[in-house]
């Protein structure tokens, strides 16, 4: 790790240093982001490098506040302003036409633009003294998991920043819900805190379309991979871990085992667990802590327990199974 990337927990050097086209990781309640001047492609570029991330991938434009989706999209439906006016702030993602003033180096070359206003108040000080909007994906490298503690991006791109603004574990856990509004219906991109039915609850019922993975348009966090450990990673439907586990240890690997409920049945006295919530939103605001931790554990493999196939368990199942490639 660099000795120059430094922690800080006022935003005051973060306002500086993004005015002057640099980088800064600062929070949200989803995870930490990595942002810079969404008005200047050479500090927008920086962030590509610092991630290695594919230049087409779009990023995310964060706001202060909602007056400012003006400045950043243009024939913004009705349906916009009724879902940042319920959700703004908070973990919701709107993509909508961009604006011709939209650095192509944002938008990876797409006739939109992803916004959200973030619900949290360190990220809420630094944009409304910035003045502008911060573009800003998650503060790690392209395709890895996603952090959610200060701590958790110094490990990952200290040797890379110059500075983390440090305000504790995200409170949610898992990045934004993202819908589009570009087309006759919104289609759900990313499941999030936000739910469909919450969604379908401000716009109309049976509203959001909610298209195949192959089918979605490009957006920010729209891989097939991602959010991965290092290391072999699966997802399991519960009925099947024992056979998978007694395979893996019989070619002499350790396993760990991240389950939701309790342990599961006739394995191994020494299989190593990790007993989650049992609750969606607290399992997603530990998910990424967990996996990181035992990605640097002394594991071989990491094996997922499925949480159920519901509605509260959307946006967790979507990291699982993304991390699991």
């Amino acid at each position: 790790m660099s000795a120059a990337c430094r922690i800080v927990s006022e935003v005051g050097e973060a306002v500086a240093l993004l005015a002057a086209g640099g980088v800064v990781a600062f929070p949200t309640e989803t995870v930490y982001g990595l942002g810079a001047d969404a008005t200047n492609p050479e500090a927008v570029g920086r962030i590509f490098r610092i991630k290695d991330r594919p230049t087409d991938h779009p990023l995310i434009v964060h706001l202060a506040d909602i007056s400012q989706m003006n400045d950043w999209a243009m024939e913004i439906p009705d349906e916009a302003y009724l879902l940042a006016e319920r959700f703004w702030p908070g973990p919701l993602t709107l993509i909508l036409r961009r604006d011709g003033r939209v650095p192509d180096a944002v938008t990876g070359g797409l006739d939109t633009v992803g916004l959200r206003v973030p619900g949290h108040p360190v990220a809420l000080n630094l944009l409304r003294r910035f003045g502008g909007g911060i573009a800003a994906p998650s503060a790690n490298r392209f395709g890895r998991i996603s952090p959610t503690t200060a701590r958790h991006v110094l490990e990952e791109l200290g040797d890379r920043l110059e500075l983390i603004v440090d305000s504790g574990p995200c409170r949610v856990g898992l990045e934004s819900t993202i819908v589009s509004l570009v087309g006759a219906r919104p289609q759900l991109l990313r499941p999030g805190a936000i739910s469909v039915a919450d969604i379908e609850a401000v716009l109309g019922r049976s509203r959001v379309a909610c298209p195949p993975l192959s089918d979605r348009p490009r957006a920010p966090g729209m891989h097939a991979s991602h959010y991965a450990p290092r290391k072999p990673f699966r997802v399991m439907e519960r009925t099947l871990i024992r056979e998978s586990i007694s395979r893996m240890r019989g070619a002499g690997r350790k396993v760990v085992v991240i389950t939701f409920l309790s342990r599961v049945d006739d394995l191994p006295d020494n299989v190593a667990f990790h007993v989650m919530p049992g609750n969606p939103d607290d399992y997603a605001r530990e998910l990424y802590a967990v996996m990181r931790a035992l990605d640097n554990g002394d594991f071989d493999f990491i094996v997922a327990d499925a949480p159920p196939d519901a509605l509260p368990w959307q946006a967790v199942r979507d990291r699982l199974y993304r991390a699991a490639g």
